[in-house]
């Protein structure tokens, strides 16, 4: 890795975020980044629903989703994926002559005459 460009999704995201105007001794204290980055790791990697985050080990589901929301937000995630890009090209390069489209996302121009008609689609009138 370069020196000194380590990637680092906490400080990113204490340089990002905007701080959100809290009154001195109101409400609950603020949860720690490193905690709330964890959880959406977690709940992102594992699938799960919000609300199923353990609380003895992140805190409040909602708390660490309105994080998510605000940080999507702000850009976070897009500046940590660019961050990532940036150092994967510095250290391996990205062979970007090699990238190509999924062509599952694309419609086939000439599906319609080499299939048919979908059978359960009977009723109707194909053009």
């Amino acid at each position: 890795m370069p020196s000194g460009s380590a990637l680092n999704p906490l400080s990113l995201t204490r340089n990002a975020i905007q701080k959100r105007n809290i009154n001195p001794g109101a409400g609950r204290k603020p949860i720690d980044y490193r905690v709330v980055f964890s959880a959406i790791v977690y709940v992102l990697r594992t699938g799960i629903q919000w609300k199923a985050l353990p609380k003895e080990h992140f805190g409040s589901p909602s708390a660490i989703h309105r994080y998510f929301r605000d940080w999507e937000k702000q850009g976070v995630f897009k500046k940590l994926w660019e961050m990532g890009l940036t150092e994967y090209h510095e250290v391996l390069g990205i062979q970007w002559q090699w990238q190509s489209v999924d062509g599952s996302n694309l419609k086939a121009p000439l599906a319609q005459e080499s299939v048919g008609n979908n059978p359960t689609d009977r009723g109707k009138k194909w053009i």
